[in-house]
């Protein structure tokens, strides 16, 4: 539910917890079965659906497993940037095929990017040909997926 008008955060109740964690189980699970367990209406869980929906709060996509899809080396690379150039920067890494998180930060460094690579000669072709070869890239630093041990999405 929206709190006042003007304001912008979501106020989350119980009933739209219960959907999401729902949804976040099966994606593909019925109003009906998610009101049964909720014990309400099948049409309030279609409309509080679409209004997370509408607020943005809420997408069902499919997600897949990089490994099963030949994306073996998933890494997360620090980069440090010219800081003027910072968000234009970010937009086109963020254009790279490889690219599956991007997020500006504060710290040691300016750009926190994760990758999904077929293997390790893609991470360095793409380490070398695409990431550094972008101008106003001061400094990189590459973490290599040893093993993801816990997957969770918020």
């Amino acid at each position: 539910m929206k709190e006042q008008p003007g304001e912008t955060h979501y106020r989350l109740d119980d009933v739209d917890r219960g959907i999401i964690a729902a949804l976040k189980e099966d994606g593909r699970m019925s109003f009906a079965e998610i009101a049964r367990r909720l014990d309400v209406s099948a049409g309030m869980v279609r409309q509080r659906y679409l209004d997370l929906a509408e607020e943005g709060i809420l997408q069902v996509v499919a997600v897949t497993n990089p490994t099963l899809m030949g994306y073996n080396t998933m890494a997360l690379v620090g980069v440090r940037v010219d800081g003027n150039r910072l968000r234009d920067i970010a937009r086109r890494m963020a254009a790279f095929e490889e690219v599956v998180y991007l997020v500006l930060c504060t710290g040691t460094f300016d750009i926190l990017v994760e990758v999904a690579c077929r293997d390790n000669a893609h991470l360095l072709q793409f380490l070398t040909e695409h990431l550094r070869a972008i101008e106003g890239v001061v400094h990189t630093e590459t973490i290599i997926y040893l093993e993801i041990v816990k997957e969770t999405y918020i």
